[in-house]
């Protein structure tokens, strides 16, 4: 059977239509920024982890994790600066390997933490320093004392997530601390007072 031409059109444009309105989902994870999908993300706990090292008498330097961090980012990857972070971070479950240590710095002399259970950071500035690395100016709040931080972030890739089919973002970050600023003082100077922070976090697309 013959199509009338006009016809014909009118079947083109439909699905053209059709198309637009049902994009095709992205074929893989994409490690170029400007491809991420703009809006609010949250911090998925199972994969949101500070890992710090600091000198530990001169002899070796000693590592430990804060896991279980929750947190929302507002993403606007056409306006980097724009963008928005609020991460917390429990102080009570602090990691180190071993259980005597964990206590112990989770007493009043270190963390507090009975005292101050979180942790927290907000960030203030965000300025773009590469296509795929920025710098995150915020406010950290420890034992109760506000400091200023600098994070070095690098973007890692954004896609569905093939675990959970849930559009994810991740970035990895470092900074560095005086624990001393936070009235971290206990066995200054045979423990280093610099603390180094390095930071990964997977963000989901907010529901």
């Amino acid at each position: 059977m013959r199509v009338p031409f006009l016809a014909l059109i009118g079947l083109l444009c439909l699905a053209s239509a059709q198309a637009a309105d049902n994009p095709a989902p992205p074929v893989g994870p994409s490690a170029d920024p400007t491809q991420v999908r703009p809006g609010a993300y949250v911090l998925d706990p199972d994969h949101g982890k500070i890992t710090w090292s600091v000198s530990h008498l001169g002899y070796s330097t000693y590592y430990g994790q804060f896991t279980g961090l929750t947190g929302t980012l507002q993403l606007d990857p056409k306006a980097p600066e724009k963008s928005g972070l609020d991460v917390t971070v429990p102080l009570g479950g602090v990691i180190t390997g071993s259980a005597r240590l964990n206590e112990h710095l989770a007493a009043p002399d270190f963390f507090d933490a009975v005292k101050f259970p979180n942790a927290t950071f907000k960030a203030t500035q965000i300025e773009p320093t590469s296509p795929t690395t920025a710098r995150i100016t915020g406010d950290l709040n420890l034992r109760g004392t506000v400091r200023p931080l600098a994070i070095d972030a690098t973007f890692n890739q954004a896609g569905i997530h093939p675990v959970d089919q849930r559009y994810t973002v991740g970035f990895d970050g470092r900074a560095v601390i005086k624990r001393s600023d936070f009235g971290i003082n206990a066995y200054l100077p045979q423990l280093g007072d610099e603390v180094t922070l390095r930071i990964e976090g997977e963000f989901k697309a907010a529901p």
